[in-house]
């Protein structure tokens, strides 16, 4: 369950398309860099850090160069155009594409720091049966188990001498 891609969904307009309409609505350039990095973000599905988007990205003085403060106020502008979500983890911002894909969440192992994406029936049902017991409306909702995966708690544990004869 943890290991298959989640299934894109049915969107209007590429992410491209999209960006460039939130642009004309706020009267921005569709500039080249924004463009690119459009491209950058969207042409692989993972969950990724400013530091880390960087390291991918065209070091000053090659084609296709942003500088970190552009990389930042571009992001920004992607979650407040519905392409990516932001959220808080370990002290630092982490993103994920929101445009075409579906609501998901997240176990998040505490040592490698990988995140697992997962998506449960029973838990939207659940919450949905919660809030209407409160008699609230769901917008959205985002949840990120800490734990330990399987491949780091292998990890952990050694042999003990006594084990071993």
């Amino acid at each position: 369950m943890l290991d298959k891609a989640l299934d894109r969904v049915e969107v209007a307009l590429s992410p491209q398309e999209r960006f460039d309409e939130f642009l004309r609505s706020r009267r921005l350039r569709s500039t080249e860099q924004r463009r690119f990095l459009v491209d950058q973000v969207f042409s692989r599905h993972q969950h990724f850090d400013v530091d880390g988007l960087m390291e991918q990205l065209p070091r000053k003085g090659e084609t296709n160069y942003v500088s970190r403060p552009t990389v930042y106020r571009t992001l920004k502008e992607f979650v407040d155009a519905g392409l990516l979500k932001s959220f808080q983890l370990d002290g630092r911002t982490v993103y994920e594409h929101d445009y075409g894909y579906p609501q998901h969440d997240h176990l998040y192992c505490t040592k490698c720091q990988k995140l697992f994406e997962f998506q449960s029936d029973e838990l939207v049902k659940l919450r949905d049966q919660v809030a209407a017991a409160e008699g609230f409306r769901v917008s959205n909702h985002r949840l990120i188990i800490q734990g330990v995966c399987q491949a780091c708690s292998r990890r952990r544990r050694k042999k003990r001498k006594q084990d071993l004869v």
